[in-house]
């Protein structure tokens, strides 16, 4: 058996190049690291690999780079901030100087695609657009070479091109590059005994649901006259049961509120009001029960996003998703998607014009709809539609680790931590059924979880099936874990991850299973940015280091946008007149720092006042410095204390909450060496 070694000297040592016989030299090319993919991982381990000193080539099946976050998706799925690092948090920090603020996490499309082309500017990456896959060459567990189609012209020969390359990276959302390799994966939903988990399969326990008392049947008691479109007649398996469906699909859409920008909602071709029935009837019961019905409310979650614009996702039990229509999608060929992703387009534009149009529908819900339109300075080229389909999930890599639910518990640890989880376990719904003779969805599941680590183990290919591949999207996790992997501040951090296990592994000439996850691990912490960039200093309150004095409450509020699992907080009314301070300590390097005062997020149900003016002190040899921190206004960002040069040594930043009657919390500072 040739060794990974041999196959690097043969392959890049000599002028010996493989090439298909149909081809000319001139249609092929070489390259240390192939990136299959221009997602937002695909983005960040091209950059990685290629700032890391490889020759690196990144190739879109489309025309453009970025994935979902530079296609409607600007709000970001987070879970929490503490565990965005290194690029991917970096690009939320670029996203921000374009704002004029320290961080963003609510984008436009066209701002975050833009800055994913800087970073491929930045790294001088080449970037080989509008190919796709259509076959591998792999030789003793070993992928070789991966042949392309030009996506504009698929039946002309001439324009189809081999790229070899010692080691390939997967970031498609759909495994495309991973299948063709031969390695192992799965689709679908595991039934819970598999992994011993509790939600996977089927399951009828989640929100998004349609209300009781929707009737199924095109004629309303009839049960002859057949479903309502979209409905399965199947009766639905037990829960806790597997299959190979897959959680429904939409398009998150960036819509406008303004009218200078703004082109109008129009019916699309094809357009059929039938499929809007379960809706409709929806709408009539509440409307009946007199309901005042705000679309935002019900049938859309629209999330604000910069200049009147808007990030919408599915809201309710219909909405965006069309269920049961992704099921084709992982396996079938172009054609075949290129058709579905028409389907999902149709439909949901044909739902923004029911909103906006039927008769049935109340004038108030019309005019609520009628207010947005589409954005004329978005997606161009697309007709303003957003150019990448949600896709949540296709196909899973079976590798050389699962993640399963239990690791996003917290309940089993791993420890070849490349980065962080902390999103609920996600699954959109899947099917639709009638249940006691009334209309329900099936799949949905949200359940947070704490942050969590994900494992090096979970992008690799099992060592026996190939030895040179990575994938960072499609990874090896069970459905209901993938859940909540399935962020794109996750991608981003496992596509540099892999660009930098594809350069270290290349450097050492060893299988990427032969990697330590350590060696990774280190080697991510020391260089995040990946061009050399010291690292920043995270301080937070769970720290050991941290000294509490006083009366302070440790606070695991949900839905406060802290920084990790805690935060500290005074008691409201009491007025101290005890020490009551809070030290965050750290030693540092000789340098200049930018300091930062991370306030947290007030949540849903705390409306308690919060001090207007808490002394913060930065405390550094015999210098002290001292500013103010509103606390009751800002909420959920970092607030910039200063910066300040600094010797080597140890420093603290102290908050002071003596004497004051109103609420005082204390969370996390951030130390930015410039």
């Amino acid at each position: 058996m040739i060794s990974f070694k041999k196959l690097l000297i043969i392959l890049f040592g000599t002028s010996l190049f493989f090439s298909c016989t149909s081809q000319n030299e001139s249609d092929s090319a070489s390259y240390d690291v192939c990136v299959y993919g221009g997602t937002s991982a695909g983005v960040m381990a091209a950059y990685t690999a290629k700032m890391m000193g490889k020759s690196v080539l990144l190739i879109e099946p489309g025309k453009h780079l970025g994935g979902l976050s530079a296609s409607g998706l600007g709000e970001t799925d987070i879970g929490n901030k503490y565990t965005v690092t290194g690029l991917s948090r970096n690009f939320y920090r670029r996203l921000g100087q374009h704002y004029g603020q320290f961080e963003a996490w609510r984008f436009e499309p066209h701002v975050a695609e833009k800055t994913f082309n800087e970073y491929i500017k930045e790294a001088g990456v080449e970037v080989l657009y509008d190919h796709r896959i259509i076959d591998a060459e792999t030789e003793d567990n070993l992928l070789q070479s991966i042949q392309l189609e030009n996506t504009t012209n698929t039946s002309d020969m001439e324009k189809r091109k081999t790229i070899l390359a010692k080691l390939f990276i997967d970031c498609t959302y759909e495994g495309d590059l991973m299948a063709k390799s031969g390695v192992g994966y799965t689709i679908g939903r595991e039934a819970n005994s598999v992994y011993n988990e509790t939600l996977n399969g089927v399951q009828f326990h989640g929100g998004n649901q349609v209300p009781d008392g929707i009737d199924p049947y095109i004629i309303e008691g009839d049960s002859s006259s057949g479903l309502l479109w979209g409905i399965n007649p199947d009766l639905p398996a037990p829960v806790g049961s597997g299959d190979k469906k897959i959680q429904a699909y939409n398009y998150r859409l960036c819509l406008t509120t303004d009218s200078t920008n703004m082109l109008p909602i129009t019916k699309p071709a094809n357009y059929d009001p039938s499929k809007y029935e379960i809706l409709r009837r929806i709408i009539k019961q509440r409307d009946e029960a007199g309901w005042v019905q705000r679309i935002y409310q019900l049938y859309l979650r629209i999330m604000p996003m910069p200049n009147q614009k808007t990030d919408i996702n599915n809201k309710g039990g219909f909405s965006t998703d069309l269920i049961g229509g992704s099921w084709e999608y992982p396996e079938a060929n172009y054609e075949r998607r290129k058709e579905i992703e028409q389907e999902h387009r149709t439909y949901i534009e044909g739902l923004l014009y029911f909103l906006g149009n039927d008769p049935e529908v109340p004038q108030h819900i019309k005019e609520q709809m009628n207010q947005y339109g589409w954005p004329k300075d978005e997606v161009q080229d697309n007709g303003h539609f957003p150019h990448q389909i949600y896709v949540r999930e296709s196909r899973r890599l079976l590798g050389e680790f699962v993640m399963t639910e239990h690791h996003c518990r917290g309940t089993e640890v791993i420890t070849d931590t490349i980065a962080m989880g902390a999103y609920n376990m996600d699954s959109h719904n899947t099917d639709r059924h009638v249940v006691n003779g009334m209309l329900k969805n099936e799949g949905d599941v949200q359940e947070g979880v704490p942050p969590y680590p994900i494992a090096y183990r979970s992008i690799l290919p099992k060592k026996q099936e190939c030895k040179n591949l990575l994938v960072p999207v499609c990874i090896s996790a069970s459905h209901i874990a993938y859940g909540s992997i399935r962020m794109e501040p996750v991608f981003m951090m496992l596509g540099q991850a892999a660009g930098a296990a594809a350069v270290l592994s290349l450097n050492q000439e060893i299988a990427v299973q032969e990697l330590s996850g350590k060696v990774l691990k280190d080697t991510l912490k020391l260089n995040p940015l990946a061009n050399g960039t010291p690292a920043e200093i995270i301080l937070n309150n769970e720290d050991l280091n941290t000294k509490i004095e006083g009366d302070w409450t440790v606070s695991t509020k949900p839905y406060t946008g802290k920084y990790n699992v805690s935060y500290l907080e005074t008691t409201a009314a009491s007025g101290n007149h005890n020490p009551t301070k809070v030290t965050f300590q750290s030693a540092i390097s000789k340098g200049k720092y930018a300091v930062y005062f991370y306030v947290t997020g007030k949540g849903r149900k705390d409306r308690k006042t919060r001090s207007k003016s808490v002394p913060v002190r930065i405390i550094h040899g015999m210098n002290t410095f001292e500013q103010a921190v509103d606390m009751e206004n800002n909420e959920q960002k970092w607030v910039l204390l200063g910066e300040y040069e600094f010797d080597a040594g140890n420093l603290k930043i102290e908050v002071n909450a003596s004497a004051k009657k109103q609420i005082v919390i204390a969370d996390a500072v951030l130390l930015l060496p410039i």
